[in-house]
């Protein structure tokens, strides 16, 4: 238990949503010195990334709550960081995802570093997730929202930044906190979720189009036979189904050549099935590499379930085949609720 809250100040991460504006309600509420800032992130042409609106719901949510409110602008790191790393790695052709390089980078890098610099003492953000305090470590666990939990995009955290985090929103579910918005009469409870990628104003490709020189090649079936013409590597997924061009489908895209520019697609969609992946950047949440080999729950993307698998030092072998294991997104293991840490998805076996 936190004492003395009133004299811990904590900067709250305010999006200008929901969830990051009832975090710092409950913050305030429970009396510690709340801050709330504003992250300026990278600006393009055809879109503004947290954009003039979101700053505009963020900085009246703290007027509501009476606290200071700032915006930090971190445009120029965000685009190295974030956006160069997401088109280097579709360039690469593997499919990366880029909320987990940020949560890394930004919110619990640059934001902590300058917080840290400020004097400030934590900060806090509205990701659905739990920390466990012990005297030697900090433990990250799922939040009490099963289908809201966010721990799959923390797992590159490590102990220094937990010890400085706090997740408000970890015993609560969306529909509670949506109540909490309300009742607390927040100028943005009815906001909508943000599903897409913040600093991609369409789709993925049309985003790709305009950053990424297209290199076309052939489309063969998993026999090599040539049946189209693709229009570069970059704009196709492991599992894709739609989008791909041809006739007589549906084909889903079962693998990609890189080496001779082929993209290798499939009418059987159990040709998408494996048991076996390897991975590489682990990182342990406890700072101390696990114990090989061992039972875990493993989850290959955000929105796939908890399966069960057999972890060694970079390997996975799930215990039923998975679907569509896609270079360049995480895998991530779990002991029961708790986070162990995760690693960059890099060969299917």
């Amino acid at each position: 238990m936190i004492k003395n809250k009133e004299k811990i100040k904590v900067i709250v991460a305010m999006s200008g949503g929901v969830d990051s504006s009832v975090a710092a309600a409950l913050l305030n509420r429970a009396g510690f010195n709340v801050v709330g800032v504003f992250m300026k992130f990278w600006v393009n042409p055809q879109n503004r990334c947290c954009s003039p609106e979101a700053q505009e719901r963020a900085r009246r949510v703290a007027a509501k709550l009476k606290i200071p409110f700032y915006v930090f602008n971190f445009e120029k790191e965000f685009k190295k960081r974030i956006v160069d790393y997401f088109l280097r790695e579709y360039k690469a052709g593997r499919t990366p995802n880029p909320c987990i390089v940020c949560n890394k980078e930004i919110k619990f890098g640059l934001l902590l570093e300058k917080a840290l610099s400020l004097g400030v003492d934590r900060i806090a953000t509205g990701h659905y997730a739990r920390i466990v305090r012990h005297s030697m470590s900090n433990k990250l666990l799922m939040a009490k929202d099963k289908k809201k939990d966010q721990s799959y995009f923390l797992w590159q955290l490590n102990q220094k930044q937990l010890s400085r985090v706090l997740f408000p929103l970890a015993n609560y579910t969306k529909p509670e906190v949506r109540k909490m918005a309300e009742k607390f009469d927040l100028p943005n409870y009815a906001t909508p979720d943000s599903q897409e990628i913040c600093f991609v104003p369409n789709t993925v490709n049309d985003f790709l189009a305009k950053h990424i020189k297209q290199k076309k090649g052939e489309i063969v079936n998993v026999n090599g036979r040539v049946l189209g013409e693709h229009n570069g590597l970059e704009f196709y997924t492991i599992g894709q189904r739609r989008g791909i061009g041809l006739s007589g489908g549906p084909y889903w895209v079962a693998d990609k050549d890189l080496d001779k520019n082929v993209l290798i697609v499939t009418k059987k969609e159990k040709d998408l099935l494996k048991k076996k992946l390897t991975f590489k950047n682990a990182n342990w949440i406890s700072g101390v590499e696990t114990r090989f080999p061992i039972k875990v729950k493993a989850k290959i993307r955000y929105r796939s379930n908890l399966v069960s698998a057999a972890l060694s030092k970079n390997k996975v072998i799930f215990d039923k085949p998975q679907r569509a294991i896609t270079p360049g997104q995480s895998a991530v293991f779990y002991s029961g609720r708790e986070l162990l840490g995760g690693g960059t998805i890099d060969k299917i076996l």
